[in-house]
């Protein structure tokens, strides 16, 4: 049976869709034939908005992590003979101080199932029972529906499908690269894994969005719309949380 078909799901993806379709019918008058797009636009806004405290919460962590990086590295050299021992030490700091080292991957774990459902709405065309009428719409004449890879594959790839998904994917190239520069850390290649773990993952978000832009190429361009708009406001709302919440000085 497929996963989208099952009670719980379908209901779930046919209140996305009548929510779709709500918003876009209330952006008409001021986005006539691109409500649809800018729909998804608006949805990525309130879910990136939702996430806030989230972010926070990654900031302070990360600050966290910046602040216990000299009693890491204390541990290190008294426990660097006794790995079991220098393991259970680190998660016993982390654990007193109440952070961790995989804090940062909250915000994309937590937005994962609303990508999951923005690409189920332009993939399928029925949804609950009842015609898709949100694979008709178009984003200046590039069927929302519609994907880069799928376009050069069916023939049907036009300048304007070219034109669109360059300055998606131009986007998400420029804020990766972008991130990767303003949040880059200095990384003590003598450390453990243990200590490694959260400078890993401030550098495996940056890494991540360049891999975003692979994936924008697969997925309809209202997934790819969605995806644009949540890096280039996750690197925003990172470069306002990092004055809030700096590092320690290293």
């Amino acid at each position: 049976m497929d996963l989208f078909t099952f009670p719980p799901i379908a209901a779930l993806l046919d209140g996305a869709y009548t929510f779709l379709l709500w918003l876009a019918a209330l952006l008409e008058p001021v986005a006539g034939s691109a409500a649809a797009a800018a729909s998804v636009i608006l949805l990525t806004v309130l879910v990136r908005v939702a996430l806030v405290p989230v972010g926070v919460a990654q900031a302070k962590a990360e600050q966290m992590r910046s602040r216990l990086a000299p009693r890491l590295r204390e541990l290190q050299r008294r426990h660097r003979r006794d790995p079991e021992r220098l393991q259970s030490e680190t998660m016993k700091l982390y654990a007193d101080e109440n952070a961790s080292p995989l804090a940062g991957c909250l915000p994309m774990l937590a937005q994962a199932p609303v990508v999951g459902i923005v690409y189920a709405l332009f993939l399928h065309t029925s949804i609950a029972g009842h015609a898709n009428t949100l694979l008709t719409e178009q984003l200046l004449g590039v069927p929302l529906g519609a994907s880069l890879v799928g376009a050069i594959a069916g023939g049907t790839a036009t300048a304007a499908t070219w034109g669109v998904f360059a300055g998606v994917l131009v986007l998400i190239v420029v804020v990766a690269e972008l991130t990767r520069r303003a949040f880059r850390l200095p990384v003590d290649r003598s450390a453990d894994a243990s200590s490694l773990a959260g400078a890993g993952v401030a550098r495996l978000a940056g890494a991540l969005q360049f891999t975003t832009a692979v994936v924008a190429v697969f997925v309809p361009l209202a997934a790819a719309l969605y995806l644009a708009v949540t890096v280039a406001w996750t690197f925003a709302q990172r470069l306002l949380l990092r004055r809030r919440y700096p590092l320690a000085p290293t």
